[in-house]
């Protein structure tokens, strides 16, 4: 075992030794894997990036919701099957906080009424368009995940009342009162006066997914007073934790009762939960995956041929030096480690090399583009190297095995 170890130790030393000596030649060499690496960090850190921005845009509302809609959030192609339902009545939402309060220990913990609206807010000369305007009760509070980074959410009294109150998100805020503190002061909303009672914190948006910055949120029996009911609302249901699949159940069977289905007929409503959106997400993963592999392949390719014909040009430039340590006693092992370590110590430098610029490119990323979160990890680092260390087995072990089969007699006698 100390042999082994010394021939370990000793192939190394020769192998750095060889790459100091001959710089251009190695770092040409570990191109390929360089740019291989590169590809396949790059990649990783996209697909983690995706996952974490999905993450962080929907986490502000909470993972432990359902939302019952008229609409299927995914497969909409057969959109002439939705278009007729009925509409959601946002009074569903107090029959199922009834229904939970005579059955405790149920898998639903609440149901929140919700209508939406795009509209246009402005303040004096200050107008932002296209704005999600959503109407809900202060139950919302208690489900969502967002702090306030000034005031509060509204109360029940003034939910009750339908008072002309409402909370901001960290965008609308910034764009409308520009170096000012937005609490107590006043916007417009379809020509009416909104007291701003709270600014959501920032929490940023992904890919177009909606988020509190650019959201007002209005009591809905406010939101009621000043926009039509046209397509209905939703309900955002809370579930307790761990027991979504039985709160779905319970909920279908409500919705179900609440729209005086019979047994054969077919929902006529949506229970759609975050899960959908991250599923419509996979086909960009995908593709990202399938480009960096084809990329990190073919450049790992190139990589090792050209490392296994550089090996095999060492091998025939040492050919005397092979035979000479051979006829003094070196072992088949010793001459196929020298070699082998060589290629992998080659493509480790690459391997370190690649991941060095992969993260250089995704802090330059992450400056120009902070809204795409990067996630450069450790086990991207290890993957990276785990590669570079398969690539010198690969493409070394057949130059290796030739120099270690050479007779001394004739390798010393080599020219």
């Amino acid at each position: 075992m100390s042999r082994l170890l010394l021939e370990i130790t000793e192939s190394f030393r020769i192998a750095f030794a060889q790459i100091r000596a001959n710089k251009l030649r190695s770092a040409l060499t570990a191109l390929g894997v360089i740019i291989g690496i590169v590809a396949v960090s790059l990649m990783g850190t996209a697909i983690k990036g995706i996952d974490a921005g999905v993450d962080r845009s929907l986490s502000g509302f909470g993972d432990d919701l359902l939302y019952v809609t008229k609409w299927p959030w995914s497969d909409r192609q057969e959109w002439w099957r939705y278009r007729n339902r009925k509409p959601i009545k946002v009074e569903y939402a107090q029959k199922i906080n009834e229904w939970v309060a005579e059955h405790p220990g149920g898998a639903i913990k609440r149901a929140i009424p919700a209508a939406e609206r795009m509209s246009s807010v402005v303040r004096g000369e200050y107008r932002v368009n296209m704005i999600y305007t959503l109407g809900t009760t202060e139950d919302y509070a208690r489900a969502i995940r967002s702090d306030m980074t000034a005031g509060r959410f509204f109360s029940d009294l003034e939910a009750e009342a339908g008072r002309n109150v409402c909370v901001i998100g960290y965008d609308i805020a910034d764009a409308l009162f520009p170096n000012e503190q937005a609490v107590g002061r006043t916007i417009r909303i379809r020509g009416q006066n909104l007291e701003v009672v709270g600014v959501a914190a920032r929490q940023g948006s992904f890919l177009g997914l909606w988020s509190w910055d650019s959201m007002v949120v209005l009591p809905l029996n406010t939101f009621r007073r000043y926009f039509s009911a046209g397509d209905g609302g939703q309900l955002r249901v809370q579930v307790e934790p761990g027991r979504m699949e039985a709160a779905r159940d319970e909920l279908r069977g409500l919705m179900r009762r609440l729209r005086q289905l019979g047994p054969e007929e077919l929902d006529d409503f949506e229970i759609n939960e975050q899960g959908a959106i991250r599923e419509q997400l996979d086909p960009i993963k995908n593709g990202i995956a399938v480009a960096g592999f084809f990329i990190t392949g073919l450049a790992l390719f190139v990589g090792a041929i050209g490392i296994m014909n550089i090996t095999y040009v060492s091998v025939k430039e040492r050919t005397r030096e092979i035979g000479t340590r051979k006829a003094l006693g070196a072992r088949r092992r010793t001459i196929l480690l020298q070699f082998l370590i060589e290629a992998v110590c080659i493509c480790l430098v690459g391997g370190v090399v690649g991941l060095a610029l992969a993260g250089g490119l995704a802090a330059l990323v992450a400056a120009v583009a902070p809204a795409f979160p990067l996630v450069f990890s450790t086990g991207l680092i290890v993957v990276g190297l785990i590669i570079s260390v398969l690539t010198g087995v690969f493409s070394g072990f057949a130059p290796a095995w030739q120099a270690s089969k050479l007779d001394p007699v004739v390798a010393l006698r080599y020219e």
